[in-house]
């Protein structure tokens, strides 16, 4: 916890002027707070035995003093309210991109077990429940000690007596709240999981909506989501529980104060050891001194809110990337687009079956080479390797004789271009999606990488052209057509290396033709891998290979392999 802490405090760093003032400003409307009950004791206390005259002057001039206190506190409280919260937002700015960078640089083994919607939990509501505890936190603390501390010592020199019963009961208050505290706790950091977990089934279903409106399965939908709210439901009543046992065990705490200081007081005016001036002074002391134990309250609530979320923010942040520049890493330039596999071998967990054995592989600058082979052969892993998406676990795979993992991944991934089956729109225009592929071109490149992906003519045929919006993931545009446009973003990267992995076999045959097209232009004079299902489109291959648990079974021509009679041959058979 205390090596948490302090990394919590260290977020206040690039403020620590705002923070500084905002606490000054704390400190002088506590201050302020504190004279005002003096005042009316002055007042009970001296103007009865004044003339009428000097009486009214007293307290015009008091009274005076006090609107000018007023004023001043209301700056102060208006600094608090506004700087004090631009200062809470700015460190959540930083927070939150601190955590959407660290995602950036996690592989695909960490999102391959992770679900988006808790991922996302993690950079908003558990943020913003951080920043309330990092602004109001120290703030609260802050004026609720100076508050009790100035209170104490007002109150002692009023009555040591009332003091005494005023402070007797709060040994066991204190006890009373850091017990209930670890609960809090406790059961916070369960509703945090529970919120994450509804998050990850909205993400699932808002996603999925067309599936789920295809089979009519809404009921089924709801039915799911039930059970995760009524787990997070659970998860709030326990927590709720424990609040609600703290709320009212400290509301029990004040008024019991309240009323051993009024017998208190009762029997020290009936026996002479306390003035009623005094008594009624001691009375508004009480309500400052018990403002604070308030905002004790609700900062132990905010803490546990804040605190749980920190810790969650902390644990994601502590994830190291397992694939990353290593020391001293060089920037792969001038590539050729020479691709060798050494002896390579590749699984995806400790334990796990390894998906490749003992791969030895050489594709010169330039070939085009197919790979194929059954479902879960390893081909799309051992295109995956080359971009360093997934690290080898034996051997070593080289790019024009430089190891893979001694040059930098962003020189290494900005060299190869990969065009998937499954394409990925984001969500804006199709100038900004082309554009991806090279952000900063300018709108002329763009429709000259589109015209070479075969895009540019349906692009000029929508309402808006290049402007036109196409929804979240390109739910507005066919299959082939966001294919197109992923080939357009491929070209305009214009990379040495290419990796098609199996990019025309989820479209319809007019589809598959067009996009075929792009792909051999855009395949023109590059390194070129295809990971093919129907094996109809990579007859004119350079090399074939087949590949499967054992290693590459077969390599050859479409010819060669056909004449072999072996694997290749009955899988034409059957996926021609």
């Amino acid at each position: 916890m205390r090596d948490n802490l302090k990394r919590m405090i260290s977020y206040y760093k690039p403020y620590l002027g705002t923070f500084f003032l905002d606490m000054f400003f704390a400190v002088l409307a506590s201050a302020i707070a504190l004279v005002i009950p003096l005042a009316v004791r002055n007042i009970t206390s001296t103007i009865p035995d004044m003339t009428p005259e000097a009486g009214m002057q007293k307290i015009l001039v008091i009274g005076g003093i006090l609107i000018v206190l007023v004023i001043v506190q209301f700056f102060a409280n208006y600094y608090i309210s506004y700087y004090g919260h631009v200062m809470g937002a700015k460190m959540e700015y930083d927070m939150r991109a601190e955590i959407f960078s660290h995602y950036q640089k996690l592989s695909f083994s960490f999102y391959d077990d992770q679900k988006v919607g808790q991922l996302m939990s993690r950079i908003t509501s558990d943020l913003f429940e951080i920043t309330e505890l990092l602004h109001h936190g120290p703030e609260n603390i802050v004026i609720a000690l100076i508050k009790i501390t100035g209170a104490f010592i007002i109150l002692a020199g009023i009555s040591g007596y009332l003091t005494l019963a005023a402070f007797v009961l709060l040994p066991f208050m204190f006890w009373f709240a850091y017990v209930l505290n670890k609960r809090m706790r406790k059961a916070f950091r369960q509703n945090r999981v529970k919120i994450a977990e509804i998050n990850t089934q909205i993400e699932d279903n808002l996603s999925g909506i067309r599936v789920v409106k295809s089979f009519a399965n809404e009921d089924i939908e709801n039915a799911k989501f039930k059970e995760g709210n009524d787990g997070f439901l659970r998860a709030k009543k326990a927590s709720y529980l424990n609040m609600g046992i703290f709320h009212s065990g400290m509301t029990a705490f004040t008024l019991l104060i309240n009323i051993i200081v009024i017998v208190a007081g009762g029997v020290l005016m009936v026996k002479g050891l306390v003035k009623v001036p005094d008594f009624i002074t001691f009375l508004l002391y009480i309500n400052v001194f018990t403002e604070p134990v308030r905002m004790i309250i609700d900062f132990t609530e905010q803490f546990q809110n804040g605190y749980t979320g920190f810790e969650r923010f902390v644990e994601m942040i502590s994830i190291e990337p397992d694939i990353k520049d290593s020391e001293g890493a060089e920037v792969l330039s001038d590539v050729k687009g020479d691709i060798t596999f050494e002896d390579v071998s590749f699984k995806y967990k400790e334990g796990a079956h390894r998906v490749l054995r003992h791969i030895d592989l050489d594709v010169p600058a330039g070939s085009y080479v197919a790979l194929v082979g059954s479902s879960g052969g390893g081909k799309t892993t051992l295109c995956s390797l080359i971009p360093r998406f997934y690290d080898v676990t034996g051997g070593t795979i080289r790019v024009d004789g430089k190891d893979i993992r001694d040059v930098t991944l962003k020189s290494l991934r900005d060299n190869i271009g990969i065009v998937q089956q499954d394409v990925y729109m984001f969500a804006g225009t199709i100038l900004e999606n082309i554009s991806y592929g090279r952000p900063g071109a300018t709108k002329e490149e763009i429709i000259e990488a589109a015209k070479l992906a075969n895009a540019h003519d349906f692009i000029t045929s929508l309402p808006n052209g290049y402007d036109t919006d196409i929804g979240q993931r390109g739910v507005k545009l066919s299959g082939g057509q966001k294919q197109r446009i992923s080939i357009a973003r491929v070209f305009l990267k214009n990379p040495p290396v290419l990796i098609f992995d199996e990019a025309t076999s989820a479209l319809d045959n007019e589809s598959e033709n067009i996009v075929k097209e792009s792909l051999e232009r855009l395949a023109k004079n590059r390194t070129t891998l295809v990971i093919a299902h129907r094996l109809s489109t990579i007859r004119n291959a350079e090399r074939i290979l087949v590949l499967t648990e054992n290693g590459i079974e077969e390599s050859g021509t479409h010819e060669e392999l056909m004449q072999k009679g072996g694997v290749y041959a009955s899988l034409y058979k059957f996926n021609a």
